[in-house]
């Protein structure tokens, strides 16, 4: 496949303003002419090695940073958004939507957002009885969206949140449940709440069933939310929530972050990640942690400057719907419903306890290795329900060589590849025998006298 051409222009206008140089001075400093720099700029050119080059060279600028990322999140979720049938006879080409992308971000978010206001409006309208009893001028996303999309934008990267965990992790010695100097009183007790901290007495309980990375990271939670308070709620301040309900939820989020980032510092985290080649088992015992928050931070190491590999990461429940996600790579989840069928993340139920490994290729020719695994989170006796999920880590074949996984599985053949897409709605393989749903965007073709897979056939 060939490469794609990079279109970088708000990056390049960013840096420019950043260093208060004119369009004139700016050219001059990366060796190209006045117009050429515009049309860099306005996205009407690609740019170039050369001028990649000397960004980093005289500027000092990570050029990790020009990654096409938050473009392809908004293709994506534009492209998901498209898909509705309203859209049918006016939908744009690709080609439209990254250029809107690429040079309108700020106005490709707000068509996301006016298009989940149209499909919440709509959704109430089909629904009278609810409609009643809800404030029918209420358009504003979920405040659980509103967050979800808040870490999703971030590339699920922090920094400043980040930072202060790792230096916080610095004053530790040994390990964090029997450390001498917390500032409240730490009982363990038979309660089945997982953590409850009492502001009167200052003691914080934590439940003696739980597993000790549940308990430390419980714990590390209630030190963000008492030492870090000051910065957690000027991150929320710049996050500007249009809810208070989000604002809260958010807060959570904000101190789940800073516990992983305490219990795995970046980077001592990257660089065992490297030394082991990301084998989840042996970071988990290394750090004290549970499979699934090693297999997290591993999707939030995107420091500039000191970036991991880009990994994408997913939890769905039994039913298929999506928990938790986040991708630093071009592979975007789809923003309603559950994954595609064809991915291993759902066989993981099936195999409790074991790694399930898989190469995968996405519609648009992108090849990943995704590994996957079934997670239970016993409620501690024998009468409490066990809630279970499957999780999934990936990236994209660039990069297996440095995870243990790729061993054994780098192909020779394209047939080593399993086709899987977004979601079955906007999905445009005619011929996948998983297909719930006909992609909204193509015409049907019905034959009464004959039946393949499907019903129909996807023109």
């Amino acid at each position: 496949m060939a490469p794609r051409k990079l279109y970088a222009g708000t990056k390049l206008r960013e840096l420019r303003t950043r260093m208060s140089l004119t369009q004139k001075a700016f050219a001059a400093k990366l060796g190209v002419s006045l117009p050429y720099l515009n049309q860099m700029e306005n996205n009407n050119r690609p740019v170039s090695t050369s001028v990649v080059l000397a960004m980093a060279s005289e500027f000092g600028f990570d050029v990790t940073e020009l990654s096409t990322g938050d473009a392809e999140r908004l293709v994506t979720d534009m492209s998901e958004a498209l898909s509705d049938p309203i859209f049918a006879e006016i939908a744009p080409p690709l080609a439209d939507l990254r250029l809107a992308a690429s040079n309108a971000p700020a106005l490709s978010r707000a068509f996301i957002e006016l298009h989940r206001a149209y499909r919440q409006t709509h959704e109430r309208l089909a629904s009278l009885d609810e409609v009643l009893g809800q404030e029918a001028t209420n358009l504003q996303p979920s405040p659980w969206e509103e967050v979800r999309d808040f870490f999703h934008y971030c590339d699920n990267y922090i920094d400043a949140v980040d930072r202060a965990a790792e230096r916080f992790a610095s004053t530790i010695e040994g390990d964090v449940l029997r450390t001498g100097n917390l500032k409240f009183e730490l009982v363990f007790t038979d309660s089945k709440r997982l953590r409850r901290y009492d502001p009167v007495s200052n003691t914080l309980r934590l439940a003696a069933s739980s597993a000790p990375s549940t308990q430390r990271f419980q714990l590390l939670h209630q030190i963000a939310l008492l030492e870090q308070n000051e910065l957690l709620e000027a991150t929320l301040d710049l996050a500007r929530f249009q809810t208070d309900a989000a604002r809260h939820i958010a807060k959570i989020g904000l101190a789940n972050y800073f516990a992983g980032a305490a219990l795995m510092p970046y980077t001592a985290f990257l660089e065992a990640a490297q030394t082991t080649r990301h084998d989840l088992e042996q970071l988990a015992d290394q750090f004290g942690a549970s499979i699934e928050q090693v297999a997290h931070r591993l999707s939030t190491l995107q420091r500039p400057g000191a970036k991991g590999i880009p990994f994408f990461f997913v939890r769905v429940d039994q039913a298929g719907t999506i928990t938790k996600r986040h991708s630093a790579t071009r592979l975007q989840f789809a923003r309603f419903g559950g994954p595609c069928p064809l991915w291993n993340v759902h066989r993981a139920f099936e195999t409790p306890g074991r790694f399930l490994r898989q190469l995968a290729e996405t519609p648009d020719g992108v090849r990943y290795i995704s590994i996957a695994r079934d997670v239970s989170k016993p409620g501690g006796s024998f009468t409490a329900p066990t809630r279970r999920y499957a999780i999934a880590l990936g990236c994209e074949m660039t990069h297996a060589s440095a995870l243990v996984y790729a061993d054994d599985m780098l192909p020779a053949s394209p047939q080593a590849f399993e086709p899987i897409g977004i979601s079955c709605r906007i999905c445009p393989r005619r011929d996948c025998h998983q297909r719930s749903v006909p992609p909204l965007e193509s015409k049907l073709s019905v034959d009464h006298d004959q039946r393949g897979t499907l019903p129909y056939t996807v023109e």
